[in-house]
């Protein structure tokens, strides 16, 4: 019996270099509307109701508040998308982002 040897292949490991993260911060205005910012929170950021709503008291009350820590690209994206939103509805929403 002829036994057939598979071909291996070796594959050197080369480093991948993965996006940094970043942490993206809401501030708070005098005029977004607090449902409206609840409302970005959930459907951009894809946040509970809950976690919205606390991310967004505590910009209330605090000034500012932590949102989530995500790829710098992707961070970014989500920013534009929300800071879009807000200028659709004249709001002034702000979210900016830092290095983790």
């Amino acid at each position: 019996m002829n036994q057939v040897i598979p071909e291996i292949e070796i594959i050197e490991e080369t480093e991948t270099h993965l996006e940094p993260l970043y942490r993206v911060i809401i501030h708070n205005d005098d005029a977004t509307p607090m449902n409206f910012v609840v409302h970005v929170l959930t459907n951009i950021f894809f946040l509970a109701i809950d976690k919205a709503t606390d991310i967004m008291m505590t910009a209330h009350i605090k000034g500012n508040a932590y949102v989530q820590t995500l790829p710098k690209s992707e961070a970014e994206n989500r920013v534009n998308k929300a800071h879009f939103a807000a200028g659709l509805e004249g709001f002034p929403l702000h979210f900016s982002i830092e290095p983790e």
